[in-house]
């Protein structure tokens, strides 16, 4: 089983790509296509509604609150959280969004797919920047558990029609058989 993401509030943000990198038109024009918000909370500002706290991003209801200092990758993750949800279930979520494990890989899966929504990001360097601030798959990595794990994850997502249309998943490495 693949271990949900662990959080290093501390890591350097220097380090991986943050929304005051990409700006925050990008991410708010993909996050409305799923009926969700995106909120600009101010530099410094405690974060409404974040599991981890500061600079990781935060969800209540449809709304996802961050900084210009928030990673891209927990924009994105905490985003999808409130995708996978069915609609009804959004409003009930303030800061936690599931305990389920599929619901956590689908998440998982979900944002390094989004990623390649967002001009400058794409799933390469969300990859890279999971395995920096702490994401742990039994398999090493991000991109080892995307490209060789994550088989349940994808396929939870397509039999609830989540996956971006055109959206490619997994890159095989080996022929089926």
């Amino acid at each position: 089983m693949d271990a949900p993401r662990t959080s290093d509030a501390a890591a350097p943000a220097a380090t991986v790509l943050c929304l005051a990198d990409i700006g925050f038109d990008a991410p708010a024009a993909l996050l409305a296509g799923y009926g969700l918000t995106l909120h600009r909370v101010a530099d410094g500002a405690p974060i409404p509604g974040s599991y981890w706290g500061a600079p990781e991003a935060g969800i209540i209801g449809t709304d996802v609150h961050a900084r210009g200092d928030t990673p891209v990758h927990s924009m994105l993750h905490e985003a999808g959280h409130l995708i996978v949800l069915p609609v009804e279930r959004r409003a009930a979520v303030h800061t936690d969004a599931t305990d389920s494990v599929e619901e956590e890989d689908a998440t998982c899966y979900l944002q390094i797919v989004l990623a390649d929504a967002l001009p400058g990001v794409g799933r390469d360097r969300l990859m890279a920047d999971m395995d920096t601030w702490g994401y742990t798959f039994r398999l090493g990595s991000a991109r080892a558990w995307f490209e060789h794990d994550a088989d349940d994850a994808r396929a939870w997502l397509v039999a609830r029609a989540l996956l971006p249309t055109g959206a490619q998943g997994r890159v095989p490495t080996e022929p089926a058989g």
